[in-house]
């Protein structure tokens, strides 16, 4: 059954993703069922999208109440569901107003927009001037727009020519970024945490730092937190661990529940204010489904609870994780239920860990080389760590015997 379902796949859809030989059937809590049956522990959540675990019962509920009212009125109408969500993640925040789009690349893409029209409209730079600042090893999605200042050769090779107007720092290098900004400079973007990079967490100064640069400059500060936010890091936003508050939030992934695609451009009414009728838009953006579940997720993050569970349980996370360095484990980093953690790459690649734990039912993504990401839903146990913990430093085993049985 695996084997014909995953045929289908390669024969019919686009190959811009490699996926693990695992075929998901059903998912509950923190488990994905296969078509064969077999039970896997998710570590991955879809990149941050299933903080809540699958099938939330809030969320679930949410979503199949709106289902028997209204699911789309484009925004030509107003709907009951936009006002309160806008109003709730607004009161989340601590902003005014919110955007609301759909991928986190729309968030993206919009942020920048707002950004630029702000710069012509606020700041008063000249017409096709405006630069954004951005760091290294950014990931922010795979639009034209957002691959022209990526650093990622895979993600740009062949899709030329590129969008001009953004400007490349070391992340974590607080005075490049400073050099960097000039008078037609209208923002600087960043992750508060690098995530595809590997979970690269910056030192305590830098992102108070680069708050401080934005304001002496008359720059927008805007924070990726489309993967790091949202309880993900155990505060409800990653800049929250520096007590940095940026002058806009991109928010994704975990904001739709794991059900609907729900992103949104949070920011203050003199940044959103620059926006006016015909100047952006999307049909399905703030669609009464996903805002009726989007009011939900803010809802359940508004208690702490999530937040909570995914400060102690990563901190459970991380020592044992850390407890397998020297075991064919180099290093670990992240905050919360978010951690990177770098294998001997004598051990063989991301990937070929990723295949040996997938074998033993733990579901984790590679990312650049030998660095496997660990980002399981916040409703996970402690219980459920430590089997997955256990299971990872059996896989280690297994890829040594495999490298000791290949050089004899």
């Amino acid at each position: 059954m695996t084997a014909a379902a995953i045929a289908v796949d390669e024969q019919y859809a686009a190959h811009n993703y490699s996926p693990l030989p695992v075929v998901a059937t059903s998912a509950e809590g923190v488990w994905i069922t296969d078509v064969e049956g077999r039970r896997y522990l998710d570590c991955l959540a879809a990149y941050s999208a299933v903080n809540f675990g699958h099938r939330n019962p809030q969320i679930t509920a949410t979503a199949h109440a709106q289902l028997d009212a209204v699911t789309l009125v484009s925004r030509a109408f107003h709907s009951d569901r936009l006002g309160p969500f806008c109003a709730a993640l607004a009161a989340l925040c601590g902003k005014d107003m919110v955007l609301p789009m759909n991928s986190g690349a729309e968030a993206v893409e919009s942020g920048i927009k707002v950004a630029r029209k702000w710069g012509a409209d606020v700041k008063g730079v000249p017409a096709g001037r405006a630069n954004i600042v951005v760091a290294e090893n950014n990931f922010h999605g795979r639009t034209i727009s957002i691959v022209s200042f990526s650093t990622d050769e895979s993600a740009r090779s062949g899709f030329g020519p590129f969008t001009p107007g953004f400007r490349t720092v070391p992340f974590g290098d607080a005075g490049a970024l400073a050099d960097a900004i000039d008078e037609n400079t209208v923002a600087v973007l960043l992750e508060p945490i690098q995530g595809e990079a590997g979970i690269i967490v910056p030192a305590a100064d830098y992102l108070p730092r680069v708050r401080e640069i934005c304001t002496e400059r008359a720059v927008l500060m805007i924070a990726d937190e489309i993967q790091s936010g949202l309880a993900r890091t155990g505060r409800t936003f990653a800049c929250d661990h520096w007590g940095v508050v940026p002058d806009i939030y991109l928010l994704g992934k975990a904001l739709g529940g794991g059900v609907m695609p729900l992103s949104a451009v949070v920011a203050d009414a003199d940044i959103l204010g620059v926006l006016h009728p015909g100047e952006h838009g999307s049909t399905f953006g703030g669609n009464p489904l996903a805002a009726a579940i989007g009011t939900t997720v803010v809802s359940m993050l508004a208690g702490g609870e999530f937040q909570t569970r995914s400060a102690e349980l990563g901190e459970h996370l991380h020592a044992r994780l850390r407890g397998l360095i020297g075991q064919g484990v180099l290093g670990v980093r992240g905050l919360g239920l978010w951690a990177g953690v770098d294998i001997d790459p004598a051990l063989g690649t991301g990937k070929t860990l990723s295949l040996l734990l997938a074998e033993r039912g733990v579901l984790v993504k590679d990312t650049h080389g030998s660095t496997l990401r660990f980002a399981p839903p916040l409703v996970i146990s402690a219980d459920e760590i430590d089997w997955a913990v256990d299971q990872f430093a059996a896989a280690l085993e297994d890829a040594r015997s495999r490298t000791t049985d290949r050089t004899r």
